[in-house]
């Protein structure tokens, strides 16, 4: 920002001045806010609709990725930035309205599920995914990138791209457990398992459209993606909490 010298003008860098009158609401300058206005209540309101809006916050990144996920997120990564939610701040926010729904209506929770002793370490891993399950996605999303970049390898995308991919199109199957959980928690029907397996129609058909949807083997090397990447996440998570136990023991 400018500095202003006893005679009014404006001290700019290497020395220069100006006679400009820096009064306005905004430094003419660097262009940052002078004087910032109280956070009360009608600012939180502002930013909560900011975020809620249709135009460009979490409601309308939903819709459009519902709508149109291929289009979207190759918008996002190559054109347009501004357009659609953060995807990191996405996939969070969408598995905290999964934990939160959980935990309120207590519906039994369908989404990674470990048989196994219940003092181990693997136990106790697999108890850290279920209730973080937005930082477990984003693990989870190395693994099935690795896999995307492997069977989808004869296209133009790096690995930190097909993590962007995937941070959108699992907060979209995060909502889809959420959605059915609810129903199950309020009225009682076994349908969590119904948003179980649209999730992974939703995944195996957005990651088709976005490298080709013309190719009918895309949807099905997607679907193989996310199977072995689960598999992969959940073996090294066994592997692991079987390793601790070993060098505690």
């Amino acid at each position: 920002m400018k500095k202003e010298n006893t005679s009014g003008q404006i001290k700019l860098p290497n020395n220069e001045t100006s006679n400009a009158e820096n009064s306005g609401p905004v430094c003419t300058y660097c262009g940052r806010t002078q004087k910032l206005k109280r956070i009360d209540g009608k600012y939180i309101l502002t930013e909560i609709g900011s975020v809620l809006n249709f135009e460009k916050g979490i409601l309308y990144t939903i819709r459009e990725l519902v709508l149109r996920p291929g289009k979207n997120i190759k918008q996002f990564i190559k054109e347009d930035r501004n357009r659609l939610v953060k995807p990191v701040i996405f996939v969070i926010v969408c598995s905290l309205l999964y934990n939160i729904a959980q935990q309120l209506l207590h519906f039994e929770d369908g989404y990674i599920n470990f048989s196994g002793p219940a003092d181990s370490t693997a136990a106790k891993i697999f108890e850290w995914v279920q209730q973080n399950s937005g930082n477990a996605n984003l693990i989870m999303a190395l693994f099935i990138g690795f896999w995307i970049k492997l069977l989808f390898r004869k296209y133009n995308y790096n690995y930190f791209e097909i993590l962007i991919l995937l941070c959108f199109i699992m907060g979209i199957g995060m909502l889809f457990y959420t959605v059915f959980g609810i129903i199950e928690g309020l009225f009682g029907i076994k349908v969590l398992i119904v948003g179980g397996v649209l999730s992974f129609v939703y995944v195996s058909w957005a990651i088709g459209l976005f490298f080709d949807k013309r190719k009918i083997i895309n949807y099905f090397k997607a679907l193989l993606s996310y199977v072995l990447g689960m598999i992969s996440f959940s073996l090294s998570a066994v592997g692991l909490g079987f390793l601790i136990d070993m060098i505690l023991k």
